[in-house]
């Protein structure tokens, strides 16, 4: 790209060099901060070289071009020329770009744990960045150029070449305006209709199959059907390993027996993606293993998950104080949800523990015998679990030692039948005349958030994104009728992606203000930086529009690419006003003005464009391991870059002529 457009070898491996000294001192930096090589700190590198490019064109580009037009002049004193007239925009427009990730460090939740390694990261590369360009650059460039093997030649003057299409929009107005209606109203037709999602997704070549039995399942018969699920899994061509776990699994809480989960791992060379393959064993386990509930995910989307207050994206709780009607409804919710598509493993929240036994006294007999429940209970207690008379020191820990009355290894409802009990007068009665006893199949498990009781229905996706899923499962629950005192929420994923929405929105509007302020403090006119703050919101346009041509979801990743586009367009505003500005104390010509800064800005920003849209095209194109967790955010930046220019090369000097028409016909 430098080559093409500067047809200088010099200046093109300044840049190009500009980019691995970067990268290094970046390095440095993470180091001496503590910090590590990740999937999203490597990510956040990756996606930040097309903001280094951006900033090694403008100063080498800027230094190139002062040779251009002063070809007798020395390369020192072209150099320093260069860098005094850039470094006041030089800093703005790194501020400018800088500021708008400050406010993702107040991010709380899991999407503030996510990014936060990328915001640090990209703090870090953008200030290295910033000293590289400004100190290092003009080195090399210096060096290249004083090489003693260089031909000696003369240089041509060179004058930068006014453009006639800039004088056409900016002596139209209307021209302009009917871009930033198109930009606005591709915003409001657009963002209605992009698909939505929490945290970025990637295929991970991983499977998580979380699995239970029917409770009071044996181990053996749990084991038997798990041997059948091997089986089917061993059988599928994409399938290289697997590992099983019964009575624990990978999350941090208590497991029951009849559960646990299988890791799959998946081979490199496949013609299937993971979603295809999870829907393939899915639909095998659910023909021949009926009585086996399953659970499908990926194994970071797992782990997060565990994290969060729930592992599902889909939760829909009902909160209500009896738990047979929360059985009901929760049955009723999940109904209703299995009908919605794109969701998949939809569980009604109810649990079964049991099977269990039921001692109900029977309070004459126990009144005739002069046996109290409390007493009662104490022999029951000694019997069966025995009571804790001392403790033993044995493997660095403490066991206890419990002794037992009338002890008997056979541990069966028979046997606690026949159990004789003490009366008072010393003589044995059997426990079954003095109470009822029963098994029962089991009763579920009271699930409770802030005091309340609750059912809790809970859904994972497939083959459609959050957003539309819950707006469905929303009209779909809606048509329950609930009792008096019922209600229902939206937990999950979901309840995670509305909050950190809500908090993205917030850091929006404060990197708009932090990036107008740093305009208002850089040129100290009003008009200028709400100019710059309106075409740098309508930049956003070209995001939404990306996301929504690639049918990208808009989630944490693509939100905050569309937040960078804030910055990174108020970052070349910048520039064209400075030159704008110098090109007025030379002429009182507003529009000649403007005309020959756009003009002179045209190349660079041609090149930032087209160099930061080929640095992200890989990590766009999901290309490399991790690549798919960027990717939203690369896809939101290329479509902001892109919709960049038009307001920049046409929207942006129509504004200025108009604001300085009025201001000179005042005058």
């Amino acid at each position: 790209v430098a080559i093409l457009f500067l047809r200088s070898f010099k200046a093109s491996i300044t840049i190009l060099i500009g980019i691995p000294l970067t990268l290094c001192l970046t390095v440095i930096v993470l180091y001496a901060t503590g910090q590590t090589f990740n999937i999203m700190s490597l990510g956040a590198i990756a996606a930040a070289i097309g903001l280094i490019i951006d900033d090694a064109i403008v100063v080498v580009e800027q230094i190139h071009r002062a040779k251009e037009e002063m070809p007798d002049e020395k390369y020192p004193v072209i150099v320093v020329k260069a860098i005094k007239f850039l470094f006041p925009a030089m800093v703005g427009s790194s501020l400018s770009t800088m500021v708008i990730f400050i406010p993702f460090l107040l991010m709380s939740g899991i999407a503030g744990a996510y990014f936060k390694v990328m915001t640090n990261t990209m703090l870090i590369t953008l200030a290295c960045s910033f000293f590289v360009t400004w100190l290092l650059l003009p080195v090399v460039y210096l060096f290249l150029s004083n090489d003693s093997r260089r031909k000696k030649m003369e240089d041509d003057k060179h004058e930068t070449k006014h453009q006639p299409w800039i004088k056409f929009f900016i002596t139209k107005p209307y021209l302009s305006l009917i871009i930033v209606v198109i930009f606005i109203g591709s915003i409001v037709y657009i963002v209605p209709k992009l698909e939505t999602g929490f945290l970025p997704e990637m295929d991970e070549g991983g499977i998580v199959l979380d699995y239970s039995s029917p409770p009071g399942t044996s181990l053996e018969e749990t084991d038997r059907m798990l041997r059948e699920v091997e089986k089917l899994i061993v059988k599928i061509p994409e399938v290289e390993t697997y590992s099983r776990r019964t009575g624990t699994q990978m999350g941090i809480f208590i497991t029951e027996p009849n559960t646990g989960d299988y890791i799959i791992q998946l081979k490199k060379n496949r013609t299937r993606t993971t979603e295809d393959v999870i829907e393939d064993i899915r639909a095998q386990i659910e023909a021949t293993q009926p009585a086996l509930r399953t659970d499908f995910g990926q194994v970071i989307g797992d782990i997060i998950g565990d994290l969060m207050a729930s592992v599902q994206p889909v939760e829909v709780k009902i909160f209500g104080s009896d738990r047979e009607i929360l059985d009901k409804l929760s049955k009723e919710v999940a109904a209703k949800v299995e009908k919605v598509d794109g969701a998949a493993d939809v569980f009604d929240g109810i649990v079964i523990a049991g099977p269990s036994v039921s001692v109900q006294p029977k309070q004459e007999q126990l009144a005739q015998f002069g046996i109290t429940p409390a007493n009662l209970q104490s022999q029951m207690q000694n019997a069966t679990e025995g009571t804790v008379v001392g403790k033993i020191f044995e493997d660095e820990q403490l066991t206890d030692i419990r002794m037992f009355s009338g002890y008997d290894s056979k541990n069966s409802v028979q046997h606690l039948s026949d159990m004789n009990l003490f009366l008072p007068n010393g003589k044995l009665q059997p426990l079954k005349n003095l109470v009822d006893i029963k098994i029962d199949s089991g009763d579920a498990e009271i699930q409770r958030e802030n005091l309340q009781n609750m059912g809790v229905v809970t859904a994972r996706l497939e083959s459609r994104d959050l957003g539309s899923v819950m707006r469905d499962v929303k009209k779909s629950v809606s048509t329950i009728s609930l009792p008096a005192g019922y209600h229902i929420e939206y937990g999950g994923a979901y309840a995670e992606q509305q909050k950190s929405f809500d908090e993205l929105l917030m850091i929006l509007i404060s990197a708009s203000l932090l990036v107008f302020g740093v305009m208002l403090f850089l040129f100290r006119d009003l008009k200028i930086a709400a100019i710059i703050l309106f075409i740098s919101l309508l930049g956003i346009a070209g995001s939404y529009l990306a996301l929504y041509i690639t049918d990208t979801a808009l989630n944490v990743g693509s939100y905050t690419g569309i937040i960078m586009i804030v910055g990174i367009i108020g970052e070349n505003a910048i520039f064209t006003f400075l030159q704008f500005r110098e090109a007025m104390k030379v002429n009182d010509d507003a529009d000649s003005a403007i005309i020959y800064s756009i003009s002179t800005r045209l190349r660079p920003k041609l090149m930032t464009a087209l160099g930061a849209i080929i640095a992200l095209m890989p990590i766009a194109l999901g290309i490399g391991t991790g690549a798919q967790l960027h990717q939203p955010l690369a896809i939101a930046v290329i479509g902001g870059f892109l919709s960049a220019l038009p307001l920049l090369l046409i929207v942006y000097p129509s504004m200025l002529h108009v604001i300085y028409k009025k201001r000179l016909g005042k005058n």
